[in-house]
C-alpha cells in the first residue's frame, strides 16, 4: 500500500532506501553499521527492504593508493571493481548478526531500458525480496559509460523504486531536509511538504556536486523524488544519520506526496 505520509513508512510493505557516497565511505563508513541496524529494524517488522547504496568508486580509491577520485573513465571502472567488493563485504558483516543476507544487484541503464532486460531484472528482484533477501543495488560502475549512465544514484533509486512498486522511496543525504536554497545562504528555510502538484517556483536547490567523493545533491534529489511521487510512490529526503527514525515514521526531512493518478513509468532515456 503506497505510503501517503511519513507515518506510513513505519507500517510500509516495501520501501527502497538510498544512500549516497559520502555518507558511508572513507571516514564515514562507521554510519554502514548504523544504517544496517535501522533498515534490520524494518525488515524484522515484515518490511521488505531494497538498498541502492552508492560508494564503489569511493570506498576502491584507497585500496588503490590513490589520493582523490579518479578522473579518467578506465581508472573508475577500476576503483568501482574494487570498492564494490568492500562494499558489499561491509554491508553483509553489518547484517550478520541479524541473520539478513545480502544480494548484490549491479544495473546499467540497458538493463531498464527495454522489456525484457527490464522483466528479467523485476523478476530477480522480486525473488531476492520473497527469500527475504536484501537486495543492495548500484549502479555496474565497472562497465558504465558516460553514454548508459544513469547519471547519479538518486535517479536509479527512483527507477528501482518503480521495478519492484514500492511503496516509498528513502533518500539519505548529508542535511535532514532539503530548503528553499542552499541552507549556507542567509533566509534559507527547511521544506516540510512537497504536493504532488508543487511546481517548486522560486526555490533553489544549491549545486550539483557536493562533495569530492560522488555526483548528486539537492537538486538531483528534487528530481529523483518528482519521479517518484508521479508514479505514486511518497518520498522522504532527510539525513542518513536519520533513518531509523525516517523508517519510524518520525516527522522529519522534507516529504514529496505520491500522486493520487499515478503516470506510468517513466522511461530511462
Amino acid at each position: 500500500m503506497t505510503a501517503r505520509a511519513r507515518a506510513d513508512l513505519a507500517t510500509a510493505s516495501r520501501i527502497v532506501v538510498k544512500v549516497g557516497s559520502s555518507s558511508i565511505s572513507g571516514t564515514s563508513s562507521w554510519r554502514i553499521p548504523m544504517i544496517v541496524h535501522a533498515l534490520a529494524d524494518a525488515h524484522a517488522r515484515g518490511c521488505e527492504i531494497v538498498l541502492v547504496s552508492s560508494g564503489a568508486i569511493a570506498t576502491g580509491i584507497p585500496f588503490l593508493d590513490l589520493d582523490a577520485r579518479p578522473n579518467d573513465l578506465a581508472t573508475q571502472q577500476a576503483s568501482a571493481a574494487v570498492g564494490q567488493t568492500v562494499l558489499v563485504y561491509r554491508y553483509q558483516e553489518a547484517l550478520r548478526p541479524f541473520r539478513i543476507v545480502a544480494g548484490q544487484v549491479l544495473l546499467t541503464t540497458a538493463d531498464l531500458e527495454t522489456q525484457t532486460s527490464r522483466s528479467n531484472a523485476q523478476r530477480a528482484m522480486e525473488r531476492l525480496l520473497s527469500l527475504r533477501v536484501m537486495p543492495i543495488v548500484n549502479e555496474n560502475d565497472t562497465v558504465a559509460t558516460q553514454e548508459i549512465r544513469f547519471g547519479d544514484n538518486d535517479r536509479l533509486a527512483a527507477l528501482v523504486a518503480q521495478l519492484v512498486h514500492a511503496d516509498a522511496l528513502v533518500l539519505l543525504s548529508d542535511v535532514e531536509s532539503l530548503y528553499t536554497k542552499p541552507p549556507t545562504e542567509p533566509g534559507a528555510q527547511a521544506i516540510d511538504v512537497i504536493a504532488a502538484d508543487d511546481e517548486l517556483v522560486g526555490l533553489e536547490f544549491g549545486a550539483t556536486v557536493v562533495n569530492s567523493v560522488g555526483t548528486g545533491g539537492a537538486a538531483t534529489k528534487v528530481s529523483a523524488a518528482r519521479l517518484a511521487a508521479a508514479s505514486g510512490i511518497g518520498v522522504l529526503v532527510t539525513s542518513a544519520d536519520l533513518v531509523e527514525r525516517a523508517l519510524s515514521g518520525a516527522e522529519i526531512g522534507t516529504w514529496f506526496e505520491p500522486a493520487t493518478s499515478a503516470s506510468e513509468d517513466v522511461p530511462v532515456s
